[in-house]
């Protein structure tokens, strides 16, 4: 079964379709500038262009970076802030014609690496944390999502953890791998001390180049891996959860045929 999957991010929105029983993608990425500034209605076009793209007319599974309940969009630390209070759901059905499956990035790349990818068949607590432009974050307990996790947002120092150490502030700071492995580092403790996890899983770029500092990584006894899915995990997880929206369809054809 295929499903369109959209990841929506600070610098770039992309789009594929998605075997969501293989979990991997069956056409190339095509990728758009976000637009500046990102507000509802000119991120909106852009996943209609998405879904244009493709010659798509079925569920649409998409990411957004903030916290997303039901729908709507309840945060905006690293997006437009007109976006705070719309229900991007619904935004995005009115755009593309399609049902649309609206859920937290972080949440999203969370889910693929548990189905195809470092998490798999993995019990206990399994944390994903992604370090790019901030710290995305996801939780599974025994493989169940608790969503819309902010963890990025852990005061470290008087900080935000991902004002400390993000892999964005690594670049910005001229951070050498060791420092900035230290104040990842914390992070963990604090996070291990919190939720006794079971598993770290590492995503976002740095998840590529994880032996540059994983060795300067020594506060925290939890288990520590790379994410497997690296770019593909935000899209492949939203087509995932999209599936529901199929699920939802055929029951509701079964009802109207037993009825």
């Amino acid at each position: 079964m295929e499903i369109l999957g959209i990841d929506i991010g600070g610098s770039g929105i992309k789009g594929a379709l998605v075997d969501v029983e293989q979990g991997m993608q069956t056409t190339e990425r095509h990728r758009i500038p976000t637009p500046q500034p990102a507000t509802p209605d000119a991120v909106g076009d852009v996943v209609a262009e998405l879904a244009h793209h493709f010659s798509w007319q079925g569920p649409i599974g998409c990411t957004f970076p903030a916290i997303v309940k039901n729908g709507v969009v309840h945060s905006a630390a690293n997006v437009d802030p007109t976006w705070i209070g719309t229900d991007g759901k619904a935004l995005l059905e009115q755009k593309t014609g399609c049902p649309v499956f609206l859920l937290n990035d972080a949440d999203a790349a969370g889910v693929a690496e548990m189905a195809f990818g470092a998490g798999k068949e993995r019990q206990g607590t399994v944390i994903l944390l992604t370090f790019g432009t901030g710290i995305g974050s996801a939780i599974f307990v025994n493989g169940q999502l608790i969503p819309n996790t902010e963890f990025g947002h852990l005061k470290i120092r008087g900080k935000d953890a991902e004002h400390r150490a993000a892999a964005r502030i690594r670049k910005e700071e001229a951070l050498s791998w060791r420092k900035w492995a230290k104040r990842v580092d914390e992070f963990l403790g604090q996070m291990e001390f919190l939720f006794s996890p079971d598993l770290f899983i590492i995503g976002g770029g740095v998840s590529r180049r994880i032996e540059k500092f994983s060795s300067y990584l020594t506060t925290t006894s939890t288990e520590i891996v790379p994410a497997e899915l690296q770019n593909e995990a935000g899209i492949i997880g939203a087509a995932i959860m999209a599936r529901i929206l199929v699920t939802s369809d055929l029951d509701l054809t079964k009802e109207k045929a037993l009825a």
